[in-house]
């Protein structure tokens, strides 16, 4: 009979793959560890998916988010990324997590608007 860690190891590798399916460059410097495992996906991902996990139970709970807001919260993770990219700040993973949470969070409010005002015109 195979042990917990076969099984945990198994589940590691199929969770990377989806990871990795999503998109994610998975580097293991941008990315969290639990023990000796990696998330499957970097922290920027990690927080998109917590931002946009955020702004679908803001919907549920029929929370209105003004599209200034959102808007700029996209922004947030967007100057993140540039800055890095040039070179003119380093980011860390911390960083990299609240920018995503904010950047997953304000296009997925912009993107629930947008489908509210499709539905109104076509009830």
């Amino acid at each position: 009979m195979r042990n917990i860690w076969y099984y945990t190891r198994l589940l590691w590798v199929k969770s990377m793959r989806a990871g990795a399916a999503t998109g994610c460059h998975q580097l293991p410097e941008r990315s969290f560890f639990f023990r000796q495992y990696q998330f499957p996906v970097c922290a920027r991902c990690c927080g998109v998916l917590i931002g946009e996990s955020m702004a679908i139970a803001a919907a549920a709970k029929k929370c209105d988010v003004k599209p200034e807001i959102s808007l700029l919260a996209a922004e947030t993770m967007f100057l993140d990324w540039f800055l890095q990219h040039t070179g003119k700040l380093k980011s860390t993973n911390g960083r990299r997590l609240v920018s995503g949470i904010l950047g997953g969070f304000g296009c997925w409010s912009l993107e629930i608007a947008v489908l509210k005002r499709i539905l109104k015109k076509q009830i």
